[in-house]
């Protein structure tokens, strides 16, 4: 405690104001920096849903590190990271952000189950039921190149930016769609489907780099693959035509490709697929995903 002895009343109280008035300065001044210091804490900032099929982005500060059940996830230059739940994700998953100063936040995502549309066909053809060898050979061929292709992951950070409808056309198929033929479950359908004609264009629905193109695979037909960024990827399938080669960079609208009947077909249309890595994703909830712009921890 100051001491005030030897001064007059009047000198003692002017004396013991100033006192209170540098320590009320210093005790706010303590305060505020512990506000900053607690306000400087990471934050979990998300785009997207939490449902199986889900697509979610998320942004934080640079120098942070981001988990997904312990498995470090890439942080662009400007904080951005991604991550997406399967078509049947049941399982929860922590997601956690921790700064330099050893501070972290813990979030827990479990996917919300979806119902699909499910058709049930009888007297299909055993003939039918029971592929060609030789088809059984090439489409082998066929998946692996297009699962190398979904293992490549870039520094890019298009995902970031939101997707756009590669096509203007009516949707005719749906993600997570299945048919059952004679009591036998087919693969589930994993994309959006586009009425279109032959030759209409495709654009890119994002920015990226094409990281494939086959004009002839067995079922696809004309295939193509750009990737946005972090294992996020773009298939197209059915195409007649592509503008473009493998290791051209694109832009987000730019007329990548075109319509087509190629492949294993009903008819003309386009069917395009998202990807994180094996991870197969909704187009439909992509599309919804918004940029965060906000500043964030």
């Amino acid at each position: 405690m100051a001491k005030f002895n030897g001064l007059t009343k009047v000198a003692k109280n002017i004396a013991f104001s100033a006192y209170i008035a540098t320590f009320s300065i210093s005790t706010l001044s303590i305060s505020t920096s512990a506000f900053a210091l607690d306000n400087n804490k990471p934050s979990i900032k998300l785009a997207g849903v939490v449902e199986q099929g889900g697509l979610l982005v998320g942004k934080t500060s640079v120098g942070n590190t981001v988990t997904l059940n312990d498995k470090k996830l890439p942080l662009s230059a400007d904080g951005d990271y991604t991550f997406g739940f399967s078509r049947d994700d049941v399982d929860s998953y922590t997601l956690a952000i921790s700064n330099v100063n050893g501070d972290r936040v813990e979030k827990i995502l479990t996917p919300k189950k979806r119902e699909y549309n499910i058709q049930r066909i009888e007297g299909i053809k055993k003939s039918i039921m029971k592929p060609n060898p030789q088809a059984v050979k090439r489409s082998a061929k066929d998946s692996k190149q297009v699962k190398a292709a979904r293992t490549i992951s870039t520094d890019l950070t298009s995902f970031a930016g939101g997707f756009i409808a590669p096509i203007d056309g009516t949707i005719t198929g749906v993600y997570g769609s299945q048919r059952v033929f004679n009591g036998v479950k087919k693969r589930p359908h994993f994309g959006l489907d586009y009425a279109g004609k032959i030759g209409d264009p495709v654009k890119a629905p994002a920015a990226g780099k094409v990281l494939l193109w086959v004009p002839d695979m067995f079922y696809s037909g004309g295939t193509m693959i750009i990737e946005h960024g972090h294992g996020i990827s773009s298939t197209f399938l059915h195409l007649s035509k592509s503008y473009v080669k493998q290791g051209d960079m694109v832009e987000q609208g730019q007329v990548i490709a075109a319509v087509g009947n190629s492949g294993r077909t009903t008819g003309p249309h386009l069917d395009w697929r998202i990807n994180w890595f094996d991870v197969k994703i909704d187009p439909a909830l992509v599309l919804k995903i918004k940029p965060i712009n906000t500043s964030v921890n």
